[in-house]
């Protein structure tokens, strides 16, 4: 049903700031998730059982997952699976409580299919997440797709400790994520970058391994890394004991628009897909079977996904093509896979 109204409302929400029509959207959403799942199963619904499979440690229910971005803080996680996802990565989250960059921050290209956001990390904290996580399942209101939970920086911490600020986030919530991803690839948070030197990252990871006591690591990583520095970054997370590789991130590039309005921020959307795919592409060569790699970047409809899947990804993730193909494109892709099983069986790499 969601599906069928998208088209009728989404002209009046484009015609709200970016920003605003999201958290509008999102309060919705969190006031009540049961009823708005109810309706959306009506023509979307948890994917079907033959798409589940097993990625980076962990039973996904389906293909395609949530991208950290898109539901900060969690507010509305138990309604995310009506929609088909098969796992959802909330965050990203940060040690200390943080606003986040000066408003205005999201920008949408419409002719482009397109966001540009410097959004720097905006949210409540991991010490609040944990407490919100604890409270859905003790009020049984968990849903039933494995959930990761985005790490980041915090502003306010100098890179030299970033390794104790990332750690810091993971205890707390160590026990209530099926999986923690490590971002190290927003383009907005000053230095954040950086962490994707071996140098750094290895602190970062090392760090993030001891607290996350076994639960599955991730690591996300920028499509605009050299191809020198992003094998260097996969192999190193093999040799900690990585799980698995997120590809890719938002891009500084605007080769691809239409029109670049200037804006200052990550690039998300149809113009990244060519790059995140290239980027994709070098990270399985790399990761050779030792690690799942999650492909996510521009995808907005069921070819992508299956061009990714046949590749060898385990999984993908989905964002951007939310706001403009609007929320049944999970389902869409799920209906597609299901009709025609030809991408094979996920490798394992647990």
């Amino acid at each position: 049903m969601l599906d069928v109204v998208y088209p009728l409302i989404r002209p009046l929400l484009f015609s709200l700031d970016a920003e605003q029509a999201h958290a509008t959207t999102l309060r919705a959403l969190a006031a009540a998730p049961r009823l708005a799942g109810r309706v959306a199963a009506l023509t979307m619904g948890p994917p079907p059982s033959e798409l589940a499979r097993d990625a980076f440690g962990v039973r996904l229910a389906g293909p395609v997952g949530l991208a950290a971005g898109l539901d900060k803080d969690a507010i509305a996680l138990p309604f995310w699976p009506s929609l088909g996802f098969g796992f959802v990565e909330v965050g990203t989250v940060t040690a200390h409580p943080q606003p986040g960059n000066p408003r205005p921050r999201l920008f949408r290209l419409p002719r482009d299919r397109a966001l540009i956001n410097r959004m720097g990390f905006n949210n409540h904290g991991s010490a609040a997440l944990a407490s919100l996580l604890r409270s859905l399942r003790a009020r049984d209101r968990w849903p039933e797709v494995p959930v990761g939970v985005n790490v980041g920086k915090s502003k306010v911490t100098p890179l030299a400790e970033a390794h104790s600020d990332y750690a810091t986030s993971v205890r707390r919530l160590q026990g209530l994520a099926d999986y923690f991803a490590v971002n190290v690839s927003s383009p907005n948070t000053p230095g954040l970058r950086e962490l994707q030197e071996r140098a750094h990252l290895e602190r970062v990871l090392d760090a993030v391994m001891e607290a996350a006591a076994g639960t599955p690591v991730l690591l996300k990583l920028a499509p605009d890394l050299e191809e020198d520095a992003l094998r260097e970054a996969v192999s190193l997370a093999a040799e900690v004991g990585v799980k698995g590789i997120i590809a890719a991130n938002t891009t500084l590039c605007r080769d691809r628009l239409a029109r670049d309005p200037e804006q200052a921020g990550g690039l998300s959307g149809a113009p990244l897909w060519p790059l995140a795919r290239q980027c994709i592409t070098t990270v399985l060569q790399e990761a050779a079977g030792r690690l799942s790699v999650v492909g996510v970047g521009g995808i907005e409809n069921p070819a992508q996904v299956r061009e990714l899947l046949e590749a060898g990804c385990a999984a993908v993730q989905v964002y951007t093509g939310l706001i403009f193909r609007g929320p049944g494109l999970p389902a869409q892709v799920n209906r597609d896979l299901s009709r025609d099983p030809r991408p094979p069986s996920p490798v394992r790499h647990d």
